[in-house]
């Protein structure tokens, strides 16, 4: 049954929502654009914010789908983690679009908000924190990323912890290209085309 849920999961996550709406909105191959990544981000680099918010939500929303669709239908705890896995998984690797996708970032935070709603707050406060203070989205990614773990165990959900581990783990290998321009000074501020 997790192996069923996992790559239920996996499919959900890897729909290319920013290519799609991109595509959808005339706004030209997001893969072409900005930093050529499929998220939020590089879709608010086209100077559209109403596409980058639908971008936002439907990728944190397919997170949160995996994760709640695997809990109503009475899966397991370790199949419904598999799913939310899985579903980050097929974002940052969708089948689609050759293995080539996003951060993983939005998909993130909503199966961070499924899986425990006051921890998925906390990563999104924590996200909006690291945002706001350095005016760089990569930076909000990294630390709410790295903030899950410890909001986790401090909220007492220590049977998250290893999937958490393992998806900030990942959050920061798909972010070693920003981390290596944030330590040059070059990483673009938010809202930068």
């Amino acid at each position: 049954m997790m192996i069923l849920w996992a790559v239920l999961g996996y499919l959900l996550g890897s729909v290319p929502f920013g290519v799609l709406i991109s595509r959808a909105m005339g706004l030209g191959d997001l893969r072409k654009i900005g930093s050529g990544n499929i998220g939020a981000t590089n879709v608010l680099r086209t100077g559209n914010k109403p596409a980058a918010l639908a971008t936002l939500l439907l990728d944190g929303g397919k997170g949160a789908a995996a994760v709640l669709l695997a809990r109503a239908f009475g899966a397991d705890d370790l199949a419904v983690q598999a799913a939310g896995v899985a579903a980050f998984f097929g974002h940052c690797f969708p089948v689609w679009l050759g293995f080539k996708g996003g951060k993983g970032v939005a998909t993130f935070l909503g199966l961070m908000l499924a899986l425990a709603w006051p921890v998925g707050l906390l990563c999104c406060a924590s996200w909006l924190a690291g945002a706001f203070l350095s005016r760089v989205s990569s930076v909000g990614a990294l630390v709410a990323s790295a903030s899950a773990p410890v909001w986790l165990l401090l909220t007492g959900r220590v049977e998250l912890i290893v999937s958490a581990l393992l998806l900030a783990a990942l959050v920061w290998w798909r972010h070693s290209a920003n981390i290596a321009r944030l330590r040059a000074g070059t990483e673009p501020k938010i809202g930068k085309k």
